[in-house]
C-alpha cells in the first residue's frame, strides 16, 4: 500500500496553510479512486499540542486512512552548496513517503543538496520548490516535480511568478531560495547563483 506524507508548519500552536494541505490530501485519495479522505484539522486538534516555537507536524497516511503523526522541532537549514543532477524519468507527482530515489541522487552528488534537472528543465531540490531572482522579481519553474503548498500560496498571493527555467537560461538569474511548507519566502536565506557548483559552462552536471 502506498504511503504518503504531509509536513505541516506549526508555530506557536498555530497551524499554517492547512487548507492547501487538505486539498492535496483530498486529491491524492481521489486520484487513486478512494472515497473520502482524512481530516487534517481534526488530527491536529487531537494532538493537543501546547508548545510554542516552530514544529513540523509530519502525518504519514495510506489509502486505508491509517495515519501516524510526529511533532518535530524545526529550524530552517542553511545549505553550503548545491549540484545540478539530471534525471529524466523521476516522478514525484504525489507526496510519497518513499524517498529512496531522492536519497540515492543526493548520495551520488558532490554537494550538500541537489537541484533536479528533467528534460533540460530545472525542477525542485530534494525537499523543496525553488525560486530564482531576476532583477526585483522572483520566479519559480513551471516544471516543478511537486506543486508544493507554499508554492501555491505565493503564486495565489502574487508574490512570485512562474517561468520556464532551463540549463540554457539559469545564469540569467542572480540568486535563489528554497520554499516548502516549513520555509516561507525569506530574505534571510537567499543564495547567490554560484552556490550551484556545476552551473552550465563550469562543468558537466550529473546524469542519473
Amino acid at each position: 500500500m502506498s504511503q504518503f506524507i504531509e509536513s505541516i508548519k506549526v508555530e506557536d500552536q498555530e497551524v499554517f496553510l492547512l487548507d492547501i494541505h487538505q486539498k492535496r490530501v483530498n486529491q491524492t485519495f481521489a486520484h487513486f479512486g478512494k472515497e473520502g479522505s482524512i481530516d487534517l484539522a481534526k488530527i491536529f486538534k487531537s494532538l493537543e499540542h501546547d508548545e510554542d516555537g516552530m514544529y513540523k507536524l509530519r502525518i504519514s497516511y495510506d489509502l486505508d486512512k491509517r495515519i501516524r503523526t510526529q511533532m518535530i522541532p524545526y529550524a530552517i537549514p542553511e545549505i553550503q552548496d548545491f549540484q545540478l543532477v539530471e534525471n529524466n524519468s523521476f516522478d514525484y507527482s504525489f507526496k510519497f513517503e518513499d524517498r529512496k530515489e531522492l536519497e540515492r541522487m543526493k548520495t551520488k552528488s558532490k554537494a550538500e543538496e541537489i537541484i533536479i534537472v528533467k528534460n533540460n528543465h530545472i525542477t525542485d531540490t530534494s525537499f523543496s520548490n525553488i525560486l530564482f531572482l531576476k532583477g526585483k522579481d522572483w520566479f519559480t519553474p513551471t516544471t516543478y516535480l511537486l506543486n508544493g503548498v507554499q508554492r501555491q500560496n505565493l503564486l495565489k498571493n502574487k508574490k512570485i511568478k512562474e517561468q520556464e527555467i532551463t540549463l540554457q537560461n539559469i545564469k540569467q538569474y542572480t540568486h535563489f531560495q528554497l520554499i516548502n511548507a516549513m520555509n516561507d519566502f525569506d530574505d534571510m536565506f537567499i543564495y547567490p547563483i554560484d552556490r550551484i557548483i556545476n552551473l552550465p559552462g563550469n562543468q558537466e552536471y550529473l546524469d542519473f
